[in-house]
């Protein structure tokens, strides 16, 4: 028999743990490799605000199966990774599973992802019945386990988006081009190194010092004088930036000796915060959350303004895109209405690649994300109609996707690029 206690533990019903900020220093919590080359900064400060984070970095076929069998198969792809991550660590026994909480973040808008938490609770209440989850949100959502952020924190993580932003763009505008194995990723380990230093010393809000440092590490690195296939990544938020996700698409792309050019992830910060004045304007909704969301839209766009003008002083490494130049993009084939999933930024990241010189996509979508499949292939031939020598690939990632049948694909596409590229 069960004895009372136990019960108590597991019959939660519609009941569940609850997090407490004071729980931080005895907890560790678990967060999914969702963004790694942001994630990688973001650990490092959240271990600075007192709090024992660790990044999940299981990724083999074990993950999949483990969130095929606690998340229902319709439910997206990136829902099936992320819980299937959880659990897989979970049962690894590296943890104790009374002190250990998982975190997520919630987007607030029309997405599954604004469902994850339940789903998580779920899958998670028959073995771990005592694992908070943790929601990071900034829509009032799940408001009795959600992750504390004051304005001092927020720009923290706003600065470490634009560091990992940068040091991402550079590192994949030279790492096909390195003249010595290697330099890159030593590179990429100096800036990661002084931004965490920075953050340490209290100095991580001098970000165009620290930009410049970044581009100027990554510019030292001796390069090859060599014209490449320029690869972008866009699609579906998880799937765009996790190794879990696309299989490892970036280094595909690195192995198949191309240059990967996967957008910022600012460019999706600024595209929440314009949804939510864009509803303002479409719907009359204004008071105190349109006006903060006109004035965050400012600070940030005015800081990106400045580190494109400090890539194109410098002048080693295209700069990243204007996000006002991805709105205009989004205007000439899709209204900016069009805001479920990633919406207009798909083809806006799209339009804008192929007028930098990316002409060749992968447009990357995930299983059960309807917006995002309208979004990206729906707008492909008038994409292609736009720009003629648009090469784009849409591939699809699911538990029965066979990562072969992925990389052929965009191999296919790789083949027409240089073809391409030869003929110029």
């Amino acid at each position: 028999m069960q004895s009372d206690e136990s019960k108590q533990v597991i019959d939660f019903r519609d009941d569940y743990p609850r997090w407490k900020d004071e729980y931080k220093s005895e907890y560790k919590i678990l967060i999914p490799d969702m963004l790694p080359w942001h994630f990688a900064i973001i650990e490092q400060l959240l271990k600075l605000e007192g709090y024992d984070v660790e990044i999940l970095k299981n990724d083999t076929r074990a993950v999949i199966d483990e969130g095929l069998k606690h998340v229902h198969n319709d439910t997206c792809y990136p829902c099936l990774c992320v819980v299937g991550q959880y659990i897989d660590a979970l049962k690894s026994g590296k943890y104790d599973v009374n002190r250990t909480a998982v975190m997520i973040s919630q987007s607030g808008g029309g997405c599954r992802a604004s469902n994850y938490v339940p789903l998580i609770r779920k899958a998670l209440k028959a073995q771990f019945p005592n694992v908070p989850v943790i929601s990071l949100n900034f829509s009032g959502l799940e408001k009795d386990s959600s992750f504390k952020i004051g304005l001092k924190l927020l720009l923290k993580l706003a600065f470490a988006i634009f560091y990992g932003d940068s040091i991402m763009w550079c590192y994949n505008q030279t790492r096909p081009y390195e003249a010595v194995n290697g330099a890159a990723d030593a590179a990429r380990k100096q800036a990661m190194d002084e931004v965490i230093a920075a953050y340490k010393g209290g100095n991580y809000k001098n970000y165009k010092k620290i930009n410049a440092r970044i581009i100027s590490i990554f510019a030292s690195v001796e390069r090859v004088n060599v014209k490449k296939v320029k690869v972008g990544v866009v699609g579906e938020i998880y799937v765009k930036y996790s190794y879990l996700g696309n299989n490892h698409l970036e280094e595909f792309l690195l192995s198949e000796d191309c240059e990967p050019v996967v957008p910022a992830l600012m460019d999706f910060v600024l595209y929440c915060i314009v949804n939510n004045i864009n509803d303002s304007n479409l719907y009359g909704k204004k008071g105190v959350f349109y006006t903060a969301n006109r004035l965050l839209y400012r600070v940030l766009y005015g800081m990106q303004k400045k580190i494109i003008a400090q890539f194109k002083r410098e002048g080693t490494f295209e700069p990243i895109h204007d996000f006002e130049h991805l709105r205009r993009c989004a205007d000439k084939v899709i209204n900016q209405g069009v805001k479920m999933g990633e919406g207009w930024l798909i083809p806006a990241e799209m339009a804008a690649l192929a007028e930098t010189g990316t002409e060749n996509i992968v447009c990357a979508q995930p299983f059960g994300c309807l917006p995002n499949h309208i979004a990206g292939k729906g707008v492909i031939r008038t994409l292609k109609n736009m720009y003629s020598h648009e090469n784009i690939v849409a591939v699809d990632y699911d538990p029965s996707a066979t990562k072969v049948n992925q990389e052929n694909r965009i191999k296919l596409m790789i083949a027409t690029a240089r073809e391409h590229l030869g003929g110029e």
